[in-house]
């Protein structure tokens, strides 16, 4: 005859007196540690619309589409949180680390439909003034420009864009006419990177 090991003797006594070990969840709401990875959500205050999140994400849980929608330019993000693996990688490689912080969300399992369990956000993107091609949104575009300080300066899109943002300079971009080679004055426009070497060369 086997005599059971003191072990399991001891966690035995101890289950008795003391209760089980499993926790009440469902009927009583389990509250996970301070840095548990759960469901991820944009704040779009803090988010630039930067795409670095979903270039990282390695689920492809997060998506963007850059549409023209009624003459203005947008930036649609979305976070697919039935597809999202809470890996933490969308929120460690957000520029502002606030752009998308995981939550301590973790039972959002439902029967209805999947449209459900996603969030999205939009965000206004700069065009070019010289082939109307979409730059960057306008936050991110903001962001850069207060991170560099006196250096955005040494920019002429990012003057021309400043400035602008605080009603210093006129809000009317003059647009290139069709055919027309860029000149040296088109240099003092917010270009995209390919109008702004052709600029530059021609100039």
């Amino acid at each position: 005859m086997r005599y059971p090991k003191l072990r399991e003797l001891k966690e035995a006594i101890r289950a008795l007196i003391k209760g089980p070990y499993t926790s009440r969840f469902p009927k009583v709401p389990h509250m996970p540690f301070e840095r548990f990875r759960g469901r991820p959500y944009f704040h779009e205050e803090e988010c630039i619309g930067c795409t670095a999140c979903a270039q990282v994400c390695p689920s492809g849980a997060i998506e963007f589409k850059d549409e023209v929608i009624n003459g203005k330019a947008k930036r649609s993000l979305v976070v697919y949180w039935d597809l999202c693996i809470f890996c933490g990688q969308c929120q460690a490689n957000c520029p502002t680390t606030k752009g998308i912080v995981l939550s301590r969300e973790f039972d959002f399992a439902t029967t209805g439909a999947r449209d459900t369990l996603r969030q999205g956000i939009e965000k206004e993107l700069l065009v070019c003034e010289c082939c109307q091609d979409t730059i960057v949104p306008f936050d991110q575009y903001m962001w850069v420009a207060k991170k560099l300080g006196p250096l955005t300066f040494a920019n002429a899109s990012l003057i021309l864009f400043y400035t602008r943002a605080l009603d210093l300079a006129s809000n009317e971009g003059f647009l290139r006419e069709e055919g027309r080679d860029l000149l040296r004055s088109d240099r003092i426009k917010i270009l995209c990177p390919r109008c702004r070497r052709e600029a530059v060369i021609k100039s």
